[in-house]
């Protein structure tokens, strides 16, 4: 048995600092996720406004655009189509909202995070541990101090989400601008490239394969946390899920997991034929 003397706990410690935070800054919080609920909802209306069949069009065009294969085309739509065919439509753009909206803070944190990374050998050890525990720690843990900041509801969900997705878009990103050879660098230089020319026309575009290989990452990882995210209030295809768990009701859960396994399919299949578009051409 482990000596009782030797036993430390950080659990007190960690309490009582959301509990500062919640106190002192409880305004800048409100704020925040104000913001974020009106964003989520605009962007929710905008999902929702759009019918179903014209979002099989889109989804077929962009494949079709991408892949430029009538099975790889067909597919998509039919996918979706079941969606719908199960009733779980509303719900499904519900998820797909929270989804883009924590996406777009992963991105938007994640990039620059990574840009950082890859020109410091510094900030790239004092992240890299942190992304770990990031990707290590079990993802109902992130649903604590989301709640505790924010209350129930659609917010919290979305910032559990950001920090459970937000790995793998920054190590993508971080690893695609190293991998960038140096000879072409030095050779934008030699042509006087400023760091932000260099940053912009050159890096940037030669890491793109790996930066949306990490989108695509970071967007499946934020849709495996809907189930989770539901215990919070989320609503959408995770609480469905959770009610046929809770009824033991095999058949809606099957329906509501084939949902989120479309949605996932479909945004991976784009997203993946979008990366393969910015490699460049093989001689």
């Amino acid at each position: 048995m482990f000596p009782e003397s030797w036993q430390y706990n950080l659990a007190p410690y960690i309490d009582s600092s959301v509990k500062w935070m919640v106190k002192s800054w409880g305004p800048f919080f409100d704020a925040v996720s104000a913001l974020v609920l009106s964003m989520l909802l605009e962007i929710e209306h905008i999902l929702k406004w759009v019918p179903w069949w014209g979002w099989i069009i889109i989804v077929t065009a962009i494949s079709w655009r991408l892949t430029r294969s009538f099975y790889k085309t067909l597919l998509p739509g039919v996918l979706i189509f079941s969606i719908g065919m199960f009733g779980l439509w509303e719900v499904a753009m519900e998820t797909l909202g929270i989804v883009v909206v924590a996406v777009l803070i992963s991105l938007l944190v994640g990039i620059p995070v990574g840009i950082a990374m890859s020109s410091s050998e510094r900030f790239n050890g004092l992240i890299t541990p942190v992304l770990d525990a990031m990707q290590t720690m079990p993802s109902l843990v992130y649903l604590i101090p989301a709640l505790m900041l924010f209350g129930l509801g659609k917010v919290p969900a979305v910032f559990a989400t950001v920090i459970y997705a937000l790995p793998p878009v920054v190590r993508l990103t971080n690893l695609g601008i190293r991998q960038v050879s140096n000879d072409i660098q030095e050779a934008a230089l030699v042509f006087g490239a400023s760091p932000w020319q260099m940053l912009k026309e050159v890096r940037l575009p030669l890491a793109m394969p790996s930066i949306m290989a990490g989108i695509n990452q970071t967007t499946m990882l934020a849709l495996s946390m809907v189930v989770i995210a539901s215990m919070i209030g989320a609503g959408g295809l995770g609480e469905e899920v959770l009610k046929a768990t809770n009824r033991v009701a095999a058949g809606k859960g099957f329906e509501a997991g084939w949902a989120i396994v479309v949605l996932a399919i479909v945004i991976d299949r784009i997203s993946q034929a979008t990366a393969k578009s910015w490699e460049p051409p093989q001689r």
